[in-house]
This record gives C-alpha cells, sequence and structure tokens, in this order.
C-alpha cells in the first residue's frame, strides 16, 4: 500500500518528540514493502530552532543517521495536494498541521484512500477551541495517542469516529547498549522545560531529589528559561542542552536511573497517557521511576516495569536504593525492556493501524468518503 504522511517535521526532534514514533513507524512500514511519502513545511518550527541552535550540520547528521527516511519538505504557497495524495491509499495527518490543509486533505483525497487525524498532544484539553477548529468531517477516523483523547474527540463531536493508537518505541534505535564498568553518573534526564508546565513537579521529583542525595545527574532538553537553569546549577545538575533523539540510548547506557515527569496536562486531565520517553527509557534497558500518572488502560505494570513515587520523598528513597542496590535496579530494567518489546514497538502500532484499515474496509456501515467529503461542502 501507499502511506502518505503529513507531519510537522521527520527531519527535527527538538522540542517535537514524536518524531521518535514518527521515523519508527515509517522505517516499520517500509520493511514491510510498503511506500511511504511523508510531506512536512519547510518552514517547520522545530527544524528552524534546531538549525538556529546548531546549523545544518544537525539535520545532516539526522539523515546519515536515518539513511532509508526521506522527506519532501514543501512551501505553502507552492504544495499540490492533490499530486501529494495521488495514488495513496491511506493518509496519516498531524494535529500540528494548519487547519486549512487539514480541511483540503479530507476534501481531496482520492475516495479509496483512507484518511486519518493522529493526536499526539494534550490540546484536546488544554487548547480545546484550538482543536475544535480542524474540519475533519472528510476524514475516515482519529487516532488518539491514549483512550482519553479518543473521548475528548467523540464527546465533542469532533469526529464520527476515533481509535485509540499510543506511541510505542522503535527497537531498530532504542534499545540497551553495552554499558561501561564505572557509570559517568547516577541520573539522567532528557525532556523539554516547555511553557511552565511542570516546573512545581521538577522541582520536587527531580532537582531535590538530586540535591538532598548529592546525586551526579546530568539533563537534555531544550526551552530552559534562565531561573530553571539556576535552579539546576543550585541542585549541582549538569545541563547539556539538546541532544539528537536517536543519541539517548548511548546516554541511558552511562547512567544508573532516569526519571519521568509528566507535564501538568497529562497528570490530571489525560490518564493513562505516558508519553514517549516512558518508552524510549524502558526500551534502552534503565532502571526509571515515575512521578504519580494513572496507568488507567494497563500499559506496564507499575512497580514491576518502572517504580512510582507518589511524591518527592519517596522519589529520593527510590533513586537511592537504585543506586545502591544494582541487581534491583537490573531487575526493575529487565522487566520494563520485556513489556516494551512484547506490547509497545513501533511493529505492534503498525499491526494496530493495518488493523484499523481493514476493519474499515471490511465494515459495511462506513460511508464512501467521496460521500464524506461531500458533506464537508454542505
Amino acid at each position: 500500500m501507499k502511506f502518505v504522511l503529513f507531519y510537522h517535521s521527520l527531519v527535527s526532534d527538538w522540542n517535537h518528540g514524536n518524531a521518535h514514533f514518527l521515523r519508527g513507524v515509517v522505517a516499520e512500514l517500509q520493511s514491510r514493502g510498503h511506500q511511504v511519502e511523508v510531506h512536512e513545511p519547510e518552514d517547520a518550527w522545530s527544524v528552524a530552532q534546531l538549525v538556529a541552535d546548531h546549523g545544518e550540520d544537525a539535520i545532516a547528521q539526522w539523515q546519515a543517521r536515518y539513511p532509508q527516511l526521506r522527506s519532501h519538505r514543501y512551501r505553502h504557497d507552492r504544495f499540490d495536494v492533490d499530486e501529494a495524495l495521488d495514488g495513496a491509499d491511506v493518509a496519516l495527518v498531524h494535529e500540528w498541521n494548519e487547519p486549512s490543509l487539514v480541511a483540503d486533505i479530507g476534501n481531496r483525497a482520492p475516495a479509496a484512500c483512507r484518511v486519518f487525524f493522529h493526536d499526539t498532544h494534550h490540546r484536546s484539553v488544554s487548547a480545546p477551541d484550538d482543536m475544535a477548529r480542524y474540519d475533519l468531517r472528510g476524514y475516515d477516523g482519529v487516532l488518539a495517542f491514549g483512550e482519553a483523547v479518543r473521548r475528548r474527540y467523540l464527546d465533542n463531536a469532533w469526529c464520527e469516529r476515533a481509535f485509540t493508537w499510543h506511541e510505542a518505541a522503535d527497537p531498530r534505535v532504542f534499545h540497551p547498549l553495552e554499558k561501561p564498568e564505572e557509570p559517568d553518573g547516577d541520573l539522567v534526564w532528557i525532556g523539554n522545560w516547555g511553557d511552565d508546565e511542570r516546573e512545581a513537579e521538577l522541582r520536587e521529583y527531580l532537582v531535590e531529589p538530586v540535591r538532598e542525595l548529592g546525586l551526579r545527574a546530568r539533563l537534555h532538553g531544550v526551552r530552559y528559561p534562565a531561573h530553571a537553569l539556576a535552579m539546576l546549577r543550585n541542585a549541582g545538575i549538569e545541563y547539556r542542552g539538546w541532544l539528537p533523539n536517536w543519541r539517548a540510548p548511548e546516554v541511558f547506557a552511562r547512567y544508573t536511573a532516569t526519571v519521568h515527569v509528566p507535564r501538568r496536562p497529562y497528570a490530571r486531565l489525560l490518564p493513562g497517557i505516558p508519553t514517549i520517553r516512558v518508552f524510549e527509557a524502558l526500551a534502552c534497558g534503565i532502571p526509571l521511576v515515575s512521578a504519580p500518572w494513572d496507568d488507567v488502560e494497563h500499559l506496564f505494570a507499575p512497580g514491576r516495569d518502572f517504580l512510582v513515587a507518589r511524591d518527592g520523598a519517596q522519589m529520593r528513597d527510590h533513586l537511592r536504593m537504585l543506586v545502591a542496590d544494582p541487581s534491583a535496579a537490573s531487575e526493575l530494567a529487565a522487566h520494563g525492556l520485556a513489556t516494551v518489546l512484547a506490547r509497545h514497538t513501533c511493529a505492534h502500532r503498525v499491526d494496530e493501524l493495518l488493523s484499523i484499515v481493514s476493519s474499515l474496509a471490511a465494515s459495511t456501515g462506513t460511508p464512501a468518503r467521496s460521500t464524506s467529503r461531500s458533506l464537508s461542502h454542505a
């Protein structure tokens, strides 16, 4: 089949965590003999920020790491949607696309093409008015990266059909690497500051435990304001800025443990969504301690795949134990890795996607897309 994907960026993972999952899905589809084309705007914000910080060489390094992946970078005023969709069997449209393009793809896709809107963010609860602007009447359904997001689409009548399609790890890239005899440090965290969505949480579950225990800690991420950098320095945390996503395994291999600190919208309003960072860490075989999040979809086995800290004091206790007890740390990491490989790889998600496509083709109650498009003009 021919898959056409319209995403914010395949090229850049600068403050764009979904790039890991997107790259893994494309690679998996290609490995199965499918034709895959990815389109992204030439002026994608993530790419612009990456080049501004690290130059064009950062893009060249990405291409060297992923030689089989290609992205068509288009200008909005010159983008031919009909040409992009020509011969497509399945189209995936990321939620960071402009509403006008989202509507245009739904209206212009071939009748036999299955078109899905892919939501990988918390804006369904944090910015519902923004999401309501998308005209999805020409779409076959929404692929939501959590059941809570899927329910938002249906409850708000933003679409007629929605499916839960979680992110996952690409084990071609994210897998355990040989550890050095002596680790570089005790704790590493890879995550972006964002928009003050978890400042208090980072202080409680990362900064203060590191300071109180005197851990050797390193942090990678972007968009850290001056006061956040000062907070890290005062706790003795080494800040190393942006890390190419595909280099995370080599960094994880040199540290004893990592943590997961969910952003506030996920922890409080969208239970069941771990975000890509959990999949990445577990796939790389590093012991993980998470701040509270409610695994209502039973993706993992909390306590066996990773530890959960209900507050900063318990985070401190868990980290102290992992640093002091290599055997317990190894057992925890092995269990988390096994769960990812058994249930949460990009191959599993491609299986799910193909099953969704097949179910729509077999469903007698599914209207023809030509009918759906005509309704969008009513």
